[in-house]
This record gives C-alpha cells, structure tokens and sequence, in this order.
C-alpha cells in the first residue's frame, strides 16, 4: 500500500505541475506584448528595406556610384551596417556618405553642427545634413548616379530625419538622380494618428509639412505622401519590407532596437515621446541629460508630489505618474536638482501620447504660472500659435482636441492613399 500511495502521489503531482504551466502558458499569451494579434512578426521572418534591396531589388544600385543618407540605424536585421555592406560589395561602387542631426556615427548631440570629414573606417566623404547645409548641392552629389535613404524614423512629426530625407528628394530631383527609400518600421505602429495638423505658417525643420504630431506612417510611406501632396516630385523608389504588420511596435518585430538618436535610448523614449518632447518648448528639463530623457520631466520650481498627484487626479487612459527628482547632467537646469514626475506608461494601446504631453505642459502652468514659460519654439513643435495661447487663457485639452478634429480627420484620408502595408 506504501509503494502505491507513493506512486499516487507522485502522479498527482506531476499532473499539478503540468496543469499550472498550461495555466501559465495561456497567461503568458493573454497578457504578454507576444500576443498573436499584436505581433509583426518575429524578427526572422521581417525582411527591412535594406534586406530586400541587396537580396531582391539589387538592379537599383548595380553598377552604380551611390550617395548614401544614414545613421547608425542603417543596419540590416542581423546588425550589419549598411555602410560596410556596400563598401564591401564588389557590385556596387559607395561613393559619398551623408548624415543627419547627430551625424553618420551618431556621435552629435541635439542641435550640434557635424563638419565634412572623411570617413575613417571607409575613406569615404562624409557631407552634413544638418546645420550649415540641410540639403544637398549639386556639388555634394556630383558623380552620383543614385541616393539612397536608410534611416530610423520614430514615427513623431518633430524628428527631423524625415525633413533630411525630403529636403535630399528635393536636391535629387533638381540633379536628375534617382531617390531610394529603403523602408523601415514605425515603432509605434501604424495604425494609431493624433494631434494637431502643422499649420504651414508655423513650418520649420521640426515641422516642415502639414501632418499630424503622431503620424501612423512609415518613412517609405511618408516619402510617397511627400513626394506627391507637397510637390517635391522626385524619381522615387520605395523598397518595402517584408512580413511587418501596421499593428506592430517595434518590439513586437523582434529585431534589434537601435538607438535613433543619442537621446532616443529605448522603445519607450519613442512612445512618450510625441507628447512628452513638447516640454523642450518650456524651460522646464525633459529629461535630457539623465537616463531617462522625455520620461522624466520637471525643473527646480516644481513640488514633485503636487504635480504628480495633479496629473494623476486627470485619470488619463494608459498612463501613471511618479514623483521623481533628478539632477540633469546637461541641457537644461543642468548640474541643478529639478522635481517633476516620471512617465510610466502602463497600456500603451490605450496610451495616447499628444494628449498627456498637453496635460502635462498645461497641469504645470496652471500650477506654477509664474514660474512656467512657454517659448516660441513650443508653437513650432505643436504646430500652430493657438494652443500655445490656449494653454495661457485657460482652454482645456478636450476643447484642443475638439479644435483640431476635423483637420486630422482630412489628413487621414490623404494618409490612406500611400499606405504600403
């Protein structure tokens, strides 16, 4: 009878273990950012623009001299730079390398102008696009017969890559050069569209074009609309990628994330940052020049537990917010202890970025009205003057909201006609 009870109860057991991993398992795909309905695709099974141009669409640049636009972003989905992929390739001839704000290696800071070099590791020129010269000379792309685009884009209208890349289309038009895009995913998605439609008037390199702060597009897409609704008329080649889906964020794709930008370090950076980076048009910190850029944000006037308890009090949809204090090691209030609250989204389907940045600019203004500025650079980051004012009179976001609605809703069916995916 002993041997049995043992053997019983060994198998209950074993049948307890089994059925709580089952458990766990079903837990895991109900809640986990593995979802099938949310996922792109595992990373194995996306090919990025770069991908399919050197396996499928090499014709583009056989044979060719090429001017390439990138970043330390340019790489294929095993990491590979896309510089030293076609340095090396003995079919195609790398001619001039251009590079945007924070330059080709990503070495720059925000807002530092990056000279002309050579390239050390392929002797190539290196031609700034940012700064002095924002769009290419005919000087700059003599002997060039086709310009290609590769570069990370974080899906957020003020991210001035994507003026790089259209100001290029416009110079590669006016030279009579072919314009490639080698397209790449939009880490928040591509379905969700917010904000204000950029109000021409207030057009600048952190705005050029009348689109929404959260645009729902990919860079390919982005050219295509472009290229078209804005005149720019380029000879222009998406090279789309394979197996990514709009519902995607970027980590749903399984690939790699490399930082866009020196302040840009993480997924989360990214799906702040369309509200969040509003704050730059303040004097209050956003976070630059601590770990946490755009997810915190404050500044020494500010009663860290007064504004935290504030902006929880909204209730707003997908987020929390923590006390914090920080002291910036520099831009501003740099070397100064700053309070304000860390961002924590906690649903980011839910989340809606460009609503909780206004909340957050417009909850410390009312609570520290003296003490708070908003500058002229906030109108060209939102993309008009009236909100600025808003804020100012008193105007709450839902009337904001209210105010843009229709013209979001005409970009929308703009946006539909050059969807790729």
């Amino acid at each position: 009878m002993g041997m049995k009870k043992s053997l019983m109860f060994l198998l209950t057991a074993l049948l307890v273990v089994s059925m709580v991993s089952v458990a766990w398992a079903d837990h895991d795909k109900g809640n986990g950012k593995s979802q099938d309905h949310k996922k792109g695709g595992k990373g194995n099974e996306i090919s990025l623009g770069v991908d399919v141009l050197l396996g499928d669409q090499k014709d583009l640049i056989r044979g060719k001299k090429v001017g390439l636009i990138t970043n330390p972003t340019g790489v294929d989905k095993d990491l590979n730079s896309i510089v030293d992929l076609l340095h090396n390739d003995p079919e195609v001839e790398l001619t001039a390398l251009y590079g945007p704000e924070h330059g080709v290696r990503g070495d720059a800071q925000a807002g530092q102008y990056v000279e002309y070099y050579i390239d050390e590791v392929t002797g190539l020129p290196v031609y700034s696009l940012y700064g002095k010269t924002r769009k290419p000379t005919p000087e700059m792309l003599e002997g060039v017969d086709v310009l290609l685009f590769d570069i990370q884009d974080v899906g957020t209208r003020f991210y001035t890559y994507i003026y790089t890349m259209a100001l290029a289309m416009e110079a590669a038009n006016e030279n009579g050069i072919p314009f490639v895009v080698l397209d790449r995913p939009n880490p928040l998605g591509g379905e969700k569209v917010e904000g204000p439609v950029l109000d021409p008037e207030f057009a600048s390199f952190v705005g050029q074009y009348a689109i929404p702060l959260r645009h729902g597009m990919t860079v390919g897409e982005l050219a295509r609309l472009f290229n078209t609704e804005f005149g720019i008329g380029a000879d222009l080649t998406v090279v789309e990628m394979k197996g990514w889906k709009r519902k995607a964020y970027f980590d749903d794709t399984g690939l790699p994330f490399v930082m866009p930008s020196p302040n840009m370090p993480t997924l989360e950076t990214a799906l702040v940052y369309p509200g969040a980076a509003l704050v730059e048009g303040t004097n209050l910190s956003e976070g630059r020049g601590t770990t946490k850029p755009f997810e915190l944000i404050g500044a020494p006037f500010v009663n860290s537990t007064e504004l935290a308890a504030a902006l929880n009090d909204l209730q707003l949809p997908g987020v929390k917010f923590r006390a914090a204090s920080f002291t910036p090691t520099f831009s501003k209030h740099s070397g100064k202890l700053s309070h304000g609250v860390q961002i924590h989204v906690t649903d980011r389907d839910k989340y809606q970025p460009v609503e909780t940045g206004l909340h957050i600019v417009k909850t410390v203004h009312d609570l520290y009205p003296e003490d708070v500025t908003l500058t002229a650079f906030f109108d060209n980051l939102i993309g008009n003057g009236w909100i600025r004012e808003g804020i100012e009179n008193g105007m709450s976001v839902e009337e904001m909201k209210a105010q843009w609605k229709n013209e979001l809703k005409k970009f929308e069916k703009v946006r539909k006609q050059y969807l790729i995916y």
